[in-house]
């Protein structure tokens, strides 16, 4: 047999556990769980951490190439009635694939590990994704909202404890 590949190297040397910090980092509150991940790596140094505005399908990508046994996903939400700063939490079976591709994000975090799984794409075996509640995500700035910037250390040592990291 000849030389691994970058991807099967990457493969061979899995990470046990990635966080993928999601968001658009110039979008004020968007870029909340690129922050996050940011303070995790801070507090938890041996965490694989990546950062992304990516969506998708792409999000696959990144996820098989890191090779990991358990992803931490960190991304915004905004809902009608959710409290500022809210941390929610989800696990990928709470999550249903979608049938068509209706969403901003051209395919559903759901549909992607589905995706990723019939075309035989190894993917994590635990995996849990987090949600910030926020107010601000079309106002541009490189920085979140002071209430919601207040608020990073308090999740973020949350998903340590939630996670065990």
């Amino acid at each position: 047999m000849g030389e691994k590949t970058v991807i099967q190297k990457t493969r061979d040397e899995k990470k046990s556990t990635l966080v993928l910090g999601v968001g658009n980092p110039i979008l004020t509150d968007d870029g909340i769980g690129i922050k996050i991940a940011q303070k995790l790596k801070e507090e938890k140094p041996y965490l694989e951490v990546i950062e992304t505005s990516e969506a998708a399908i792409a999000v696959l990508d990144l996820i098989v190439i890191a090779g990991c046994d358990k992803l931490i996903i960190v991304d915004s939400i905004k809902t009608e009635q959710g409290k500022l700063g809210e941390l929610y939490k989800f696990e990928l079976e709470d999550l249903k694939p979608a049938k068509d591709f209706s969403t901003s994000h051209g395919v559903d975090i759901a549909t992607v590990f589905e995706l990723g799984q019939k075309a035989g794409y190894s993917v994590p075996r635990d995996i849990s994704i987090y949600a910030v509640e926020i107010k601000d995500n079309t106002t541009f700035g490189e920085e979140c909202t002071d209430k919601i910037r207040e608020k990073i250390p308090a999740i973020a040592r949350q998903i340590i404890e939630k996670e065990r990291l």
